[in-house]
């Protein structure tokens, strides 16, 4: 058994097709299948179940995973230790919540890039919740969070510090009348829309739509056009409030403030590029 066969099979029962992580391993398709062969026939046990929707794992193949994926992240911080040197080098893979990639990270990984040349940089966006996962399940070296996050095996370090406002169509300003129009969020793991949320129980508002967008410009769009409100970072709507195509409205004191992390898990070998980084992300805070 080789590390390489693990690696797409651990592929496979994460994408559950053949074709999925042919895709994600940048392999031919029929190479992945016949691996996957190689190892049931070596094993002598089915590791997937087979149908028209996809490919599940057997109960061999759930233990299977799990040795797979011990062994492969033992290999990788294997290889991170040998790679601490004063000129990284290598992949560094980051997630980030899209707000912040948008208004903050611009400028903090341009410098990173431009210090170190040969770090190959990969920037994922998704929502707090689903790239804490990404870090516990080593699918990236770290990732920016809203914070605070009680997860014993995460550390993490302040970057920025955020307030929350509601926004609306310009020329609009009584707060009990914009808190009963639609609600403009990200998805559910959106961790200030959960703040958010609160805020609208708290007053009395027991009942509100949601309509789920998946970008900050949609959001945004759909506020200054009347669609409804939403509440979103100051920073992240500073230039659609300084042209006019929205209003700001400062909240509570208790439902202002977010705090933004940086998260990596804990006890995790370092690569010389993670490390950079986060001495960069320490300078900035």
């Amino acid at each position: 058994m080789e590390s390489g066969d693990l690696k797409i099979f651990q592929a496979v029962a994460r994408e559950g097709t053949i074709t999925k992580a042919a895709q994600v391993l940048n392999y031919v398709q029929s190479n992945v299948t016949n691996r996957i062969q190689y190892l049931e026939a070596e094993l002598k046990l089915p590791l997937f179940r087979r149908s028209n929707r996809g490919m599940t794992l057997t109960p061999a193949g759930e233990n299977l995973l799990e040795y797979a994926d011990k062994i492969l992240t033992l290999m990788d911080e294997a290889v991170k230790s040998t790679q601490y040197s004063e000129h990284p080098a290598g992949l560094l893979r980051i997630g980030s919540i899209e707000t912040t990639a948008v208004i903050h990270l611009t400028p903090l990984l341009s410098e990173y890039h431009l210090r170190y040349p040969d770090v190959n940089l990969s920037l994922v966006t998704g929502e707090t919740h689903g790239l804490l996962q990404k870090v516990l399940d080593y699918e990236i070296d770290g990732a920016f969070v809203y914070g605070p996050i009680d997860q014993p095996d995460i550390e993490h370090v302040a970057v920025f510090d955020e307030e929350l406002v509601l926004i609306s169509q310009p020329g609009k300003s009584d707060l009990r009348e914009l808190l009963m129009k639609p609600m403009l969020f990200f998805d559910v793991g959106c961790t200030h829309r959960a703040k958010a949320e609160s805020f609208l129980r708290e007053s009395g508002m027991s009942s509100y739509q949601i309509m789920e967008f998946g970008t900050l410009e949609v959001i945004l769009s759909g506020v200054s056009a009347g669609l409804g409100v939403s509440m979103l970072p100051q920073s992240s709507i500073a230039k659609a409030k300084e042209a006019g195509v929205i209003a700001s409205h400062r909240l509570p004191e208790g439902y202002r403030d977010l705090q933004v992390w940086f998260v990596h898990r804990r006890n995790s070998v370092f690569s010389s590029a993670l490390s950079r980084l986060l001495q960069m992300i320490e300078q900035v805070h």
